[in-house]
């Protein structure tokens, strides 16, 4: 029986007004859901899209990024400014600070909320990246033109430097890790992305710890001291999963909701999507717990199949993809090389363009490119094919990549 047949007026309530929780309402009435649905947001603003805030809107280019979406229209019942504080799944509720919100089906799309730097709550002059008010917050400080100090050099870390850079403050980034974009991408790849914070007028510091931050200043733990007009702190994010605690929503270690292979939960009638969720992917053989924006347009889909129903059950496998726009370039990456076994350059990775491609046992299983998007389009469907490529000819960067399958 499908989810649809068994909701009555509660309907479905979705607790999360980002992308994954807005593209769940629209999924749900584009599959012809007809019953209600709730979004509850935590923030006071109109959903809107995250990506440009670390550009458009931190740089006054934009005013805001709110999506494109009628929800009157498509009936679905908008309640912003409301934070959700627990689940209670024999009473088929959450709570709220404004009174208990029942549901028949639920949706978690909380997101990821960012990690704080210990020592700097409350210190003047330390931000973070990730919602509307923090771009407000942030614009007419990088207006001003101070020392800036940013602290991780992952994604983040370098789309501000390269903000901050293009807004004409002088730039420092500072990495606890031996290299940028630790844990992202293997030491040999990520070299040559290293090189472009000096080239764009940013200094980096690796291997370099905080060891406190006051008003102005950051100490380092080997003593040197870095002066900041602003601190912005990207050191990565974890689920917004704390509010499920007791629920009986399952959990893993990283704090995500345990979903299965159709991004149900360990509760009946819960659904999980986006970055709060991971979930089993058949085609890498392990559990992928994936903070990009295409996650959270994709899996949606998946969720509003499952819960309008009338087949089989919809399984969610994508090949992840994100971008990231930093220091003057396009850089794409697709699949997933945790398992690879051979890593092949295409082009050389002084030069504007090149990418690299990773095989396990000769298939395709991800690709990185650095202002190649045909690599990037071309590598995503043949990962999805799951084909095999001839190294030799995957070499050769003026050889596309679908002339190279076997």
């Amino acid at each position: 029986m499908s989810e649809q047949t068994e909701q009555t007026q509660s309907g479905v309530v979705i607790v999360g007004a980002g992308m994954a929780g807005v593209q769940t309402a629209v999924a749900l009435r584009e599959q012809g859901f007809t019953g209600p649905v709730t979004l509850l947001g935590a923030e006071p603003h109109q959903p809107y899209d995250r990506p440009p805030l670390s550009k458009a809107v931190l740089l006054g280019k934009a005013e805001d990024s709110a999506f494109d979406v009628d929800f009157e229209a498509l009936g679905i019942g908008l309640r912003l400014g409301v934070e959700v504080t627990g689940l209670r799944a024999g009473a088929r509720e959450v709570d709220t600070e404004a009174g208990p919100v029942p549901y028949d089906v639920l949706v978690l799309a909380t997101g990821a909320r960012p990690l704080t730097l210990p020592g700097s709550d409350g210190v003047p002059g330390v931000h973070l990246l990730r919602t509307l008010d923090d771009a407000a917050r942030l614009r007419p400080v990088l207006a001003a033109a101070p020392a800036v100090v940013v602290v991780g050099a992952g994604w983040i870390g370098a789309e501000f430097a390269t903000a901050a850079r293009e807004a004409g403050c002088a730039v420092t980034v500072v990495e606890a890790a031996e290299r940028v974009l630790a844990g992202a991408v293997p030491a040999e790849v990520a070299e040559p992305m290293g090189r472009w914070y000096a080239e764009a007028g940013a200094r980096l510091l690796t291997g370099a710890r905080v060891a406190s931050v006051e008003e102005g200043r950051v100490q380092l733990a080997d003593g040197r001291t870095l002066d900041a007009g602003a601190v912005v702190v990207g050191i990565g994010a974890r689920p917004a999963t704390d509010w499920l605690a007791g629920s009986g929503v399952e959990l893993g270690p990283d704090g995500s909701v345990t979903a299965d292979a159709h991004l149900r939960t360990s509760l009946p009638g819960v659904y999980a999507v986006g970055d709060c969720a991971s979930f089993p992917s058949a085609r890498y053989a392990e559990r992928l717990l994936v903070h990009h924006w295409d996650n959270a347009l994709q899996g949606p889909r998946v969720v509003a199949a499952n819960v309008v129903g009338g087949g089989a059950a919809a399984a969610y496998d994508p090949v992840p993809y994100f971008w990231s726009e930093q220091f003057g370039r396009f850089v794409q990456y697709a699949g997933h090389h945790g398992a690879a076994d051979e890593m092949v350059w295409r082009g050389d990775p002084a030069g504007a363009a090149w990418s690299v491609c990773w095989l396990r046992d000769g298939a395709l299983v991800a690709v990185l490119a650095v202002g190649r998007p045909r690599d990037l389009a071309q590598g995503r469907r043949l990962i999805e094919a799951g084909a095999v490529l001839t190294p030799a000819a995957l070499a050769d960067p003026d050889t596309p990549l679908k002339s190279a399958v076997a």
